[in-house]
């Protein structure tokens, strides 16, 4: 993940507020819908993030799109699950990534597969042990985190942390002054694209506390998450609480991109 410049207006060697974009994952062997939306939000993200075999759906490989991003001119973070792979093939994921010149990682658990069956031989505490002991090259890892609690000990390993996108804004807040940690945490946006998006949401992960206003909103105003995205995405920056933001913009990238330019 690049390291933003540092604002003038910085505290000393604090790097100013990053934006990692979430991009829509290749389900075929075509990337044209990749490339253009880095054609679209180059300029607007710091760097982007690269899912795998997302929402348990077949994926072009994370890592082979990151260094598509690398070759565009990009930043990328490869998304590697422990879901899909068992410990050889995991490693085999880190030599192909080194070959690549793919540095950035973040590692997660995996949504449940649609098509066969979980790996268990694989954690992400594994992973991030397993990816520091690998010597052909130094990588820099993720994890991800909900708005509860402290830090876990096996992830304070890690280089940054994502936390799962909330729209309560004041308990966030209230979550980050209760916990230190040495890297960059970043709060998570996503952008609702319709009514329907955002009940399933609501439905399936209630601890997002996607508004019931929102919902109601979207009903009749398809750019009502849009709005709202912006709104907590300002919000964040402002508060000065967070390192920067993980966006996930979903398919209204170019009208997120068109937004965020107008305001820049």
């Amino acid at each position: 993940m690049r390291t933003a410049q540092v604002a003038p207006d910085a505290a000393p060697g604090r790097p100013e507020f990053e934006l990692l974009c979430e991009l829509e994952p290749a389900t075929g062997p075509d990337l044209t819908g990749v490339r253009r939306q880095i054609a679209w939000l180059t300029g607007i993200a710091d760097s982007f993030l690269v899912p795998d075999n997302h929402l348990g759906r077949a994926t072009v490989s994370s890592i082979a799109v990151a260094q598509e991003v690398a070759a565009l001119g990009g930043s990328a973070v490869a998304c590697v699950n422990s879901r899909d792979r068992n410990l050889l093939g995991f490693r085999r994921d880190l030599l192909t990534a080194a070959a690549y010149g793919v540095s950035d990682f973040l590692f997660v658990r995996g949504d449940e597969p649609t098509i066969g069956t979980r790996s268990t031989d694989l954690t992400v505490h594994k992973m991030i042990d397993e990816a520091r002991a690998y010597e052909a090259r130094d990588f820099r890892i993720g994890a991800t985190l909900r708005a509860s609690g402290p830090i876990p000990d096996w992830k304070r390993k890690a280089d940054f942390l994502l936390v799962q996108v909330d729209y309560d804004l004041a308990r966030l807040l209230a979550w980050r002054e209760t916990v230190e940690f040495s890297g960059r945490i970043f709060a998570g946006v996503m952008v609702m694209a319709n009514a329907s998006m955002a009940k399933r949401i609501a439905e399936t992960i209630p601890e997002i506390g996607v508004p019931a206003d929102l919902i109601t909103a979207l009903e009749s105003n398809r750019d009502a998450g849009l709005d709202r995205a912006i709104e907590l995405l300002d919000a964040i920056r402002e508060s000065g609480a967070f390192d920067g933001v993980h966006l996930v913009p979903v398919g209204r990238y170019a009208d997120l991109a068109q937004r965020l330019r107008k305001s820049a």
